[in-house]
This record gives C-alpha cells, sequence and structure tokens, in this order.
C-alpha cells in the first residue's frame, strides 16, 4: 500500500480469542508486526492501532536493531512501504550520529521511493503549516541527498507523477542533492523545469492504443493482440507487467510463441530470482487465468508453476530421514485481505506456504485445522495446483482456531514426527465443547513424551504480538513473513540461531 492514499520479558496474556498467550520481547513483536504487515486494517487490528504499535516498538528497542530490520524487510524481504515507516519513526527517536542517513539509503532503492518516504514522514509529522515538511529530519535529508545520485533521467522520468502528494520537483527542492557529474545536473534540472523526457513505457504504448476508434471490439481485440504480440518481442515488459497481463494476453488469443515466450520467462530460474516476486503473486496470477479458455492457459499455468518452485528448491533441512507434519489454520480471522485492493488473504498465504514446505519434504503429512484438524493426502509435485486443492476444501474443518487439535491427533495416533509446522495468525482457542479446557502448550508437552526430540515451528502470518506458547525451551520456535524468505530464517534456526540473531547480522 502506498503512503500517498494514508496521508524479553515473557509474560501470560490473552490473545484476541481469550486464549492463554505469551507476550514476546519487544524486538520480536516488532519484528512480527511489520513483516507481516501491509498497512491496512486486519481481522483484529486496525492499520492506525498497527502503526501506532509498531511506533511505540520502535522507542523501547535497540535503534540500531531498528535500522538493521528496515533494511532486512527492504532488500531481504523484499517490501517497500513497511521499512520507510521503520526510517520515519527511527528518525523520530535517534540523533547524535549518521545512523538515520545510513539506513536511508540502504531502503530507497527505487526512485519513488523518494517521495514515498517524504509522504511517510509527512503523515507521521502532520506540521500544521503551509509547508507541510518545512521541519524534515535533517538526517532523513543527507540520506536521500545521497539517494538522488542513484538514479537516471529513465528511473526520474517512470515515476514523475502528478497525482502525488509530494512531487518529484518538490522533492529536488526540499531535498537540495548535490550532482555528481554534469550529465546529473543536467536531469536535476530537468526535473527543475519539468521537462524530464517521458519514458517508453508498455502502458504509454497500450494508452495511445485505446485511444484510437475501432469498427468492433474484435477490431479492437485484434489491435491489441498484435500490439502485446510487439511488446513481448521487445522485451521491454517487465516480469511483474507480464504476470499481472497474463489474463488480458489470452483472452485477446495473443498468438501461441508469444505465450511460449512469455512462459519461458517467467519460469527462467534467473528471472524467477532477479523478480523478487513474494511466493503468494503466483498464486494470484495462477487463479486469474485458470478459467480462462484458451489453447495456451496450460502452459503458462505451468510456467507460474515451474516459477514458484525455484524458491522451494534451496529450503534445507529437510534429508529423506526427515518427519515433518504440516497445519494450515484455516480458521475465520484468515479470511482477512492482506491489502484493501487485493483478493489474496492470509488463508492463500499460509496455505501456499505450507505447500511450498512440503514440496521439499519427503516423508510429510499435511493438512488443515480449524474447528478440527483435518489430514489432506495430496498426490503429486505441483504446488500451486495442490494450494487449489486445499482453498477448495473451505469450510470442512470449520471456522474456530483449534490448533491443539493437530497435536492431540498425533498423540492419539502415537505419531513420532521430527518437525511440526503451523501456518497461523497465532490466535489459537483453547478448548470446545467436546474436550472441556484443552491449550496447545498442555497438549505439546504431553506429546514430547512421545517425541522428546520433536520441533514445534510457529510461522506467524499476522504479527499481532503475542505467542501460544513460550518460545524460550528450545524446542519451540517462530518465524513470521509471507515472503519464501522465511525458509532462510528456518534454515538458521536449526543452526542455532534465532529470527533476532538474522536480522542482526544485517550489514548497514
Amino acid at each position: 500500500m502506498s503512503y500517498n492514499s494514508i496521508l524479553k520479558e515473557s509474560k501470560v496474556v490473552k490473545n484476541h480469542e481469550g486464549a492463554k498467550a505469551w507476550t514476546m520481547s519487544p524486538e520480536l513483536e516488532l519484528y512480527t508486526a511489520v513483516v507481516t504487515a501491509s498497512l491496512s486494517n486486519t481481522f483484529y487490528e486496525k492499520q492506525d492501532e498497527r502503526v501506532d504499535r509498531i511506533a511505540a516498538l520502535v522507542e523501547k528497542v535497540d535503534h540500531e536493531f531498528v535500522a538493521k530490520l528496515a533494511v532486512y524487510t527492504r532488500n531481504v524481504m523484499n517490501l517497500r512501504s513497511i521499512p520507510l515507516l521503520l526510517v520515519v519513526e527511527l528518525a523520530r527517536v535517534h540523533s547524535g550520529d549518521d545512523l538515520v542517513s545510513r539506513t536511508v539509503e540502504k531502503v530507497v532503492r527505487r526512485a519513488d521511493e523518494i517521495m514515498e518516504l517524504l509522504m511517510c514522514y509527512q503523515w507521521r509529522n502532520p506540521s500544521g503549516q503551509v509547508k507541510k515538511l518545512a521541519r524534515l529530519s535533517s538526517q532523513i535529508k543527507k540520506g536521500l541527498q545521497r539517494v538522488f545520485n542513484n538514479f537516471d533521467e529513465y528511473q526520474f522520468a517512470k515515476y514523475n507523477r502528478n497525482n502525488m502528494e509530494v512531487k518529484l520537483r518538490d522533492a529536488l527542492f526540499l531535498i537540495h542533492p548535490k550532482a555528481k557529474d554534469a550529465a546529473q545536473q543536467v536531469i536535476f534540472d530537468k526535473i527543475a523545469s519539468d521537462s524530464l523526457q517521458v519514458p517508453y513505457t508498455w502502458e504509454v504504448e497500450l494508452s495511445a492504443l485505446g485511444q484510437e476508434a475501432y469498427g468492433s471490439k474484435a477490431d479492437k481485440d485484434a489491435a491489441f493482440a498484435a500490439k502485446w504480440e510487439e511488446l513481448i518481442a521487445s522485451n521491454k515488459v517487465g516480469y511483474m507487467a507480464l504476470m499481472r497481463n497474463l489474463r488480458n494476453m489470452l483472452e485477446l488469443n495473443v498468438d501461441h510463441g508469444s505465450i511460449a515466450r512469455v512462459s519461458n520467462r517467467l519460469s527462467n530460474p534467473a528471472q524467477v530470482l532477479k523478480s523478487k516476486q513474494l511466493p503468494f503473486r503466483y498464486l494470484s496470477a495462477y487463479r486469474e487465468i485458470q478459467q480462462v479458455t484458451s489453447m495456451s492457459t496450460s502452459l503458462v499455468m505451468q510456467a507460474l508453476e515451474n516459477a514458484v518452485k525455484v524458491a522451494a528448491r534451496n529450503i534445507e533441512g529437510f534429508g529423506p530421514s526427515t518427519r515433518v507434519l504440516i497445519a494450515s489454520d484455516v480458521s475465520g480471522s484468515m479470511y482477512s485481505a492482506i491489502s484493501a485492493k487485493s483478493s489474496v488473504r492470509l488463508y492463500d498465504v499460509g496455505l501456499l506456504l505450507s505447500m511450498l514446505m512440503r514440496y521439499s519434504c519427503k516423508q510429510v503429512i499435511s493438512g488443515i485445522f480449524g474447528d478440527t484438524w483435518m489430514p489432506v493426502n495430496l498426490p503429486g509435485r505441483d504446488i500451486l495446483a495442490t494450494t487449489m486443492q486445499l482453498h477448495e476444501l473451505e469450510g470442512r474443518v470449520g471456522y474456530s482456531t483449534n490448533g491443539y487439535k493437530v497435536i492431540d491427533w498425533l498423540i492419539s495416533n502415537k505419531m513420532v514426527v521430527d518437525k511440526v509446522m503451523m501456518f497461523t495468525d497465532m490466535q489459537l482457542w483453547n478448548s470446545d465443547s467436546y474436550y472441556g479446557d484443552r491449550h496447545i502448550a498442555d497438549r505439546w508437552k504431553a506429546y514430547k513424551k512421545i517425541a522428546p526430540e520433536a520441533k514445534l515451528y510457529i510461522f506467524d502470518l499476522a504479527g499481532y504480538g503475542q505467542a501460544p506458547l513460550k518460545l524460550e525451551n528450545g524446542d519451540v520456535y517462530l518465524i513470521a513473513g509471507w515472503s519464501d524468505r522465511i525458509f532462510d530464517v528456518l534454515a538458521a534456526l536449526d543452526r542455532g540461531y534465532s529470527a533476532i540473531d538474522v536480522i542482526n547480522s544485517t550489514e548497514l
């Protein structure tokens, strides 16, 4: 979500469902809050409540940790808005050295993020003056002065938009960057005079085509299909743009050779890694095209499958003898959309990440839990297809969050596993009318009598700030986020490190 649209002490508490839970250290809570934040309302927490909680946590933790977390979320987790918020909140509480300006340099990776950072600062620091950024942090200003030297005319022109609260020209006059050479001074002068060369983009091409007159819809569709074929051949359309327009291409009957070219690019491992897409983007694209009747639909679906498998191929810690149980939370609160404009829900994210994990396991039982726990046998090695199969079971296990029943099932079946993976929003219930009071912490303690070497990994998808078990016994671990990079944290945990250790290893 854009800012332009917004202008270790463990204590027993109650979670949002009234069940027993444990507080996290401020560092761990801040980590889980930011890597699961989309700056929109969630099931249990409003946008402003999440932002205020993050701001309060920034005041409690070491400032260098905040800086490293901002860099980590931008450059490892590939998030854009939340690292800017961390920079703004860090600038509020830190002074005396260049920590903030160095963080700005590491976090602002695209030209439009210059304006996004300024808009975030304006939002969080309303001045009440005509000049809304008159009191801009000097350290943010110094960092942005250096950031201005990182972009060329095309990159500036691409994001030179008149509909933004803070425009590129405004940012230039506010920041006063010093050009590194004569060529860049020419670019700065063009920004000042609003005379940057309009860049070639595929959007410009299609927009111009849309202004022309056509004799019929068929004529218009043919013209757009031909233009897409031309754009695909030119290699001037970015990876993300191709994914977002797959349905348009298929519905316009773009020729099969062009679709094959798109498919090859989407599934190319080097292109996948370079694009840094969050896994749910592939699921969203897959879902969009699934019902499109075209001779090329199957080809594209397989390309998306191959692309998402790239994220799974380097998951560590699951040898042939490792026995794993994977449980996905499909309770009512998991049906919250990850952002106001997205059709993707936490439900989808949890299922997809669990299926990425399943792909790497040789001995595995996977299933879903709500009121009850249901193991689901899923043949084949496809990730997106099996995610969709699980999605079709919506409602089969009810909408409560009885995570303890996963452990009860292991106990009643006397089944020994090495790792239990739970993908959840952490708001676990502890009782129902049949069993009476139960809690996952008690059931896990009982299970350890059967499987003393077992470990429980909880993947926090919502970041509400509580854990359903204590995280200090060496057999329960917490990981948070929606990116496939969470599996790097998983590997670090198996090597004896924590998620906080991973963040603290980030270079500033």
